[in-house]
């Protein structure tokens, strides 16, 4: 059985017809940038995330750009970001001038751990950027207190965990500005690149707008040094759409979730992935860690099982960030995790049978080639 590492199909063939009448409304109203289909997404999402705004932007690297941006971040500033993560919430922080200082995470959540937060925090820092990883709330309660001792900004990135909670409150809403992604692969994706700001704050929300549109918010009026980083129309509503979807997909992750754990339960060294005890999941990514990562991605590859590694190189030791004068052995715990972790095949609508063969080959290359 051929098991790719994501597909669409599940998720998109039965919202077709919906699908191609969204087009063709966007097509004929002859409105497309800023136009009502934004304002609705906006409102939609808002409401989804219990905020009071969402600005959409161009993707989710502009997005945590933006917000970093309104919050007059910038050159002589200190962000703090976890060591595991994605390129992008670095990149941001460069984005704007600031210095990015890495957090080693809890080796169990994947997440930045709170515990190693304070150290890291000097007179020049200026905001905290905890990344909700694979799709896991980090440890907002905690954050926000050291947040609220050191009178620093909180930016959360949201692109992987749209729907997860900490404590029975969203991410994405904890913050004072937050930004998140809608790439296709997300949990609730465009059909091209896309991404919100999110906040409770007005000013706030109107400066991202601004920001995003020129630094104007009246035609050929330029109050501040903006950029071109709206939300198309297009995906606006494309978005729209799926997210009436996004609770019933989600489910279906968990479930998934839920038959890896049993298949893969005492089989080799699999670490399965762990949940935070006041923390929710909604599984972007299921991540499993071996010790025997690359030789068992290959098996499975042999074997027609599509499989990733989110990320094999953490952002301290890419080649873009040496100017720092970080090497291998200065964040172990996320060099571990880089090292071991893998991304087993997971989106809405994958069978059961297919959970059953990913386990089955996963136990046979522990059986007959370790």
């Amino acid at each position: 059985m051929k098991i790719p590492f994501l597909s669409f199909s599940p998720m998109h063939q039965p919202i077709r017809e919906e699908m191609i009448q969204t087009f063709a409304d966007f097509y004929d109203s002859n409105w497309y940038v800023l136009g009502d289909r934004v304002k609705k997404f906006e409102q939609s999402y808002a409401a989804f995330n219990r905020v009071s705004h969402c600005v959409g932007v161009s993707n989710g690297l502009d997005a945590l750009h933006i917000a970093l941006k309104a919050l007059t971040i910038g050159p002589g500033d200190e962000v703090i970001v976890p060591s595991n993560t994605y390129i992008a919430t670095v990149l941001a922080v460069s984005y704007v001038g600031a210095t990015p200082v890495f957090v080693e995470p809890d080796i169990n959540t994947y997440n930045i751990a709170p515990a190693n937060i304070e150290a890291a925090i000097t007179s020049r820092t200026k905001a905290i950027m905890p990344v909700h990883l694979y799709g896991q709330s980090c440890e907002m309660a905690e954050i926000m207190q050291i947040a609220k001792r050191h009178d620093l900004y909180v930016i959360e990135d949201n692109a992987q965990s749209q729907g997860a909670t900490f404590n029975g409150k969203m991410t994405g809403s904890w913050g004072h500005m937050n930004g998140t992604s809608f790439y296709p692969g997300k949990n609730l994706g465009a059909l091209g690149d896309a991404g919100a700001v999110t906040t409770n704050d007005a000013t706030l929300a109107q400066k991202a707008a601004v920001l995003r549109n020129y630094g104007s918010e009246k035609k050929y009026y330029n109050e501040c040094i903006g950029f071109n980083m709206r939300l198309d129309e297009c995906q606006a509503a494309v978005l729209s759409l799926k997210l009436k979807y996004l609770d019933e997909w989600t489910a279906q992750r968990k479930e998934v979730a839920a038959w890896y754990n049993e298949g893969l339960a005492n089989i080799g060294d699999i670490i399965r992935p762990v949940t935070h005890k006041d923390a929710t999941h909604v599984y972007h990514l299921y991540v499993v860690r071996t010790q025997h990562r690359n030789a068992l991605q290959g098996y499975l590859n042999e074997n027609g099982i599509g499989t990733l590694i989110h990320y094999p190189i953490p952002p301290h030791m890419q080649q873009a960030y040496s100017h720092l004068g970080l090497k291998k052995g200065d964040f172990p715990i996320a060099e571990t995790i880089a090292d071991g972790c893998l991304s087993l095949p997971m989106w809405p609508g994958i069978s059961r049978d297919e959970i059953a063969d990913v386990c089955y080959s996963i136990k046979n290359y522990f059986n007959s080639a370790v």
